[in-house]
């Protein structure tokens, strides 16, 4: 199946989680601080880490950090913290998907699924579009890169993600439903998950929810980007859908 770091110096949590993911068929390994989960993932090949904040040695969020200083493993953080502003922070850092605690075994087997998921059909997808330009945004999904006006925009993998999901559909309204399954890959979620992501992306675009230029938010239906005026003249090169 796959293979699972956990990073949790709580032993009784910790021993729950290996026993779950062993009997799910995933090989795991498992330490209790932040240094020593640097050192495995520096010797060994992970799909997934799971990552606890509370570490004794070295906060989890400046470990995740390191982490994504030396791989692009799919990190999601278990923790007992709910404050919106840290979740966006860990987010922001390159954390994939949060749990926070309790959390049932269910839980977790979903989120997995669903990172390992997107992590798979990343790696093995076709070559993506060339540009897509809508307005003053010009997106290359095959480099990864976003520019506003001619300034290039320091976006999130997910934050980009997004931005290249609405950007491919320009003046249509997405789903809330539709974003989480194409951009998240869940069949469910919550919908703090979208608009964290696009409070983030918003302010690196230089707008509001209450004075939007290319996002667009319809209450209780969905989500569009245009460009500003709502003009769809010229708005992509090369999309291929």
């Amino acid at each position: 199946m796959a293979s699972v770091l956990v990073v949790e110096d709580d032993q009784f949590v910790r021993s729950a989680l290996i026993r779950h993911l062993t009997e799910a068929a995933h090989t795991v390994r498992s330490v209790g601080t932040a240094l020593e989960a640097l050192r495995e993932v520096a010797h060994f090949r992970f799909d997934v880490v799971i990552l606890d904040l509370g570490l004794p040695d070295l906060d989890g969020s400046e470990a995740l950090k390191m982490l994504r200083g030396i791989t692009d493993v799919p990190v999601i953080i278990a923790t007992a913290r709910d404050d919106e502003s840290e979740i966006v922070r860990l987010l922001n850092d390159g954390a994939d998907d949060y749990l926070t605690k309790p959390f049932s075994v269910e839980h977790l087997s979903a989120r997995m699924a669903a990172v390992l998921r997107r992590s798979r059909a990343s790696a093995g997808e076709a070559p993506p579009p060339r540009v897509i330009q809508v307005g003053g945004l010009s997106i290359d999904p095959l480099r990864r890169q976003a520019e506003l006006d001619g300034t290039p925009l320091d976006l999130t993998r997910r934050e980009f993600d997004l931005l290249t999901f609405l950007a491919g559909r320009p003046g249509v309204v997405v789903p809330r439903k539709e974003l989480l399954a194409e951009v998240w890959q869940l069949s469910y979620g919550d919908d703090q998950t979208i608009d964290v992501h696009l409070s983030w992306l918003r302010r690196k675009l230089g707008e509001t929810a209450a004075r939007p230029r290319y996002l667009h938010t319809l209450r209780g239906v969905g989500v569009k980007l245009e460009p500003p005026g709502g003009s769809r003249s010229g708005h992509q090169q090369g999309h291929q859908r």
